[in-house]
């Protein structure tokens, strides 16, 4: 057993299919499937289900599978130990956010990027189930979403929850000029109101979904869409109006748009900044999430 067999083994866990795991890992679809089938042999059980193409792992492929991201994490740290021994710290670190969190991750990347002005950063847009899943199995390096913070204390990550500024309408006084105001508005105020939301697995859209519904109201959705930015251009145009955590947007980006605070009860679950344990986590991660964290704090 080798340390490529066992990122072999990952690669195709979040690949789904042998060819693309073989590019992923730089050789052969067949080199691959020969350093698998040795790796089965070697253990003396069937890893992989096979047929035409990729079916999953077999249960002893699960359990060989979560060894395996361990040990490739510990091996990733090690190496990146090494180089920012030797060329101080730098490297590429996997983050993955929920959309619409209670704060502009370009600006804590450009922070943190001051110190460590060698840091590059790979983003994926996650829900939140899918990103605790991914930093349990170390897909991602930093995570920034929702959580249930007692969830997070007995799987032993380090978080640093991110301040709940509230919640607040994002229009365009030219197209909703009625709106302009420093009174909160209440969930009747925006029921009547044409809104840019995004689309409903998104956790931040259960939540306004839930207290509309319990309200006893019903949302009138103009425009829905995965995607932050075409929400924004939609109430640029006045398609709508959005509405937003207080701090996900950098407003300075679109000084046409107004904001107003909405009076609606907080989330059950807590933004945060969340990495592996002490010790577990690599090093570029622990240096990025103890930047961040003194960042957030000041």
């Amino acid at each position: 057993m080798d340390i490529k067999q066992l990122i072999y083994l990952c690669n195709l866990e979040r690949e789904r299919h042998f060819g693309r795991a073989a590019e992923a890992s730089f050789v052969s679809q067949p080199t691959l499937s020969v350093r698998l089938k040795n790796l089965e042999k070697e253990l003396g059980v069937a890893l992989i289900n096979r047929g035409n193409n990729f079916e999953g792992f077999t249960a002893e492929g699960e359990r060989v599978l979560a060894w395996a991201r361990e040990i490739v994490s510990v091996y990733q740290g090690l190496k990146l130990e090494v180089e920012s021994l030797k060329h101080g710290l730098n490297g590429t670190l996997r983050i993955g956010v929920v959309p619409q969190c209670s704060i502009s991750l370009a600006q804590m990347l450009k922070v943190v990027g001051e110190r460590y002005p060698q840091l590059d950063y790979r983003v994926a847009v996650m829900s939140a189930d899918q990103l605790l899943e991914a930093l349990t199995a170390h897909t991602v390096d930093i995570g920034i979403g929702f959580f249930e913070l007692p969830t997070l204390k007995e799987l032993h990550f380090q978080s640093q929850p991110l301040e709940d500024c509230g919640i607040e309408l994002v229009f365009h006084p030219q197209h909703f000029p009625e709106l302009l105001g420093k009174e909160p508005l209440a969930l009747d105020d925006l029921a009547a109101l044409p809104l840019c939301l995004a689309e409903p697995s998104r956790y931040f859209r259960r939540y306004l979904d839930q207290h509309f519904r319990e309200a006893g109201l019903t949302l009138h959705i103009r425009l829905e869409t995965t995607s932050i930015f075409q929400l924004l251009q939609g109430i640029f145009v006045g398609l709508g109006c959005g509405v937003f955590p207080s701090g996900n947007l950098l407003m300075e980006m679109t000084p046409q748009l107004a904001c107003r605070t909405v009076a609606i009860p907080p989330m059950s679950r807590h933004a945060a900044l969340v990495i592996a344990q002490p010790g577990r986590a690599t090093p570029l991660a622990q240096h990025f999430f103890d930047a961040a964290q003194a960042w957030l704090l000041r």
